[in-house]
């Protein structure tokens, strides 16, 4: 049976560290932002997440609301403000958007210096050209925990399920960096299981609940969940985590796996905006 790699420990130490940053600066008290377009209740679950994790540890946040049939130049000047705002370090638009606001539109407005959710096309292209800046949250909580648990990345088959922005995408040039090998299925990929039953490193991230079964998995490899969707029998991954964890060598759960990752590392890009808006380094 494979390990339980769970992402508490390695949250917890990643929010240490940022609150021991902020603790000892002499400079304000780093400002994150969040624009917040309509009255999603997912989204509203994981706003009030992300205000108490910053509270925790030294991290001034707001939400600045809007109704949900705001008018896209009006989300825009907001943004515009806030790129000019000295308190503000990190601006994060919560998504989904409604389906008449351009969440590629509104992400480029946001300066690259406060995009702490590492969407903008500048950090985008300093991500694939191997480039220091400010990525997404998730693709990167999962490196550190691969690295965390010591699962060998250099040489192996990454595979990775799902070709998101915000998670397949840049997954896949994070562990490029790391000299994986990797490679992006989606639905439109013939034979799935062939492919990812040969992966060293598999991640699940397709947002469909229980696609990922033992006979899509390599014996003794690592299983990374990122789906989370709620049924009716609550919170589920993409990954079948009872018969996968028999297979694999180890296999993040839902909840408790990826998701403690995401806020922690969002908390961590903050106060990198921080340091480099007040510091300059």
């Amino acid at each position: 049976m494979g390990h339980v790699l769970s992402g508490k420990e390695l949250a917890k130490t990643v929010r240490a560290d940022v609150k021991r940053r902020v603790s000892e600066s002499t400079y304000r008290p780093p400002g994150l932002t969040v624009v917040m377009v309509g009255e999603d209740p997912a989204s509203e679950v994981y706003i009030s997440y992300k205000q108490k994790a910053c509270r925790k540890v030294g991290i001034e946040s707001e939400v600045k609301r809007f109704s949900a049939d705001v008018d896209q130049s009006e989300v825009l000047a907001e943004i515009d403000r806030l790129n000019t705002d000295d308190d503000i370090d990190g601006i994060l638009v919560q998504l989904p958007l409604p389906n008449h606001l351009s969440e590629s539109t509104v992400a480029a407005r946001v300066s690259p210096g406060k995009d702490v959710d590492g969407l903008h096309p500048v950090n985008v292209g300093r991500l694939w050209r191997g480039e220091s800046g400010l990525f997404p949250c998730t693709p990167t909580g999962i490196v550190e925990l691969l690295r965390h648990y010591g699962v060998a990345m250099d040489g192996a088959l990454a595979v990775i399920v799902g070709r998101s922005n915000i998670v397949g995408k840049p997954l896949a040039a994070l562990l490029l960096r790391e000299n994986a090998t990797v490679v992006i299925t989606h639905s439109h990929t013939s034979d799935l299981p062939g492919l990812t039953s040969s992966a060293d490193v598999l991640v699940a991230a397709a947002g469909s609940p229980g696609m990922i079964g033992p006979d899509h998995v390599k014996p003794g490899s690592t299983v990374i969940d990122v789906g989370i969707s709620r049924t009716e029998e609550g919170l589920k991954g993409d990954v079948d985590f009872d018969s996968v964890i028999d297979v694999s060598g180890g296999v993040t759960p839902v909840p408790g796996g990826v998701g403690p990752l995401t806020i922690a590392f969002l908390l961590r890009n903050t106060v990198q905006a921080w340091m480099e808006h007040t510091t300059g380094r």
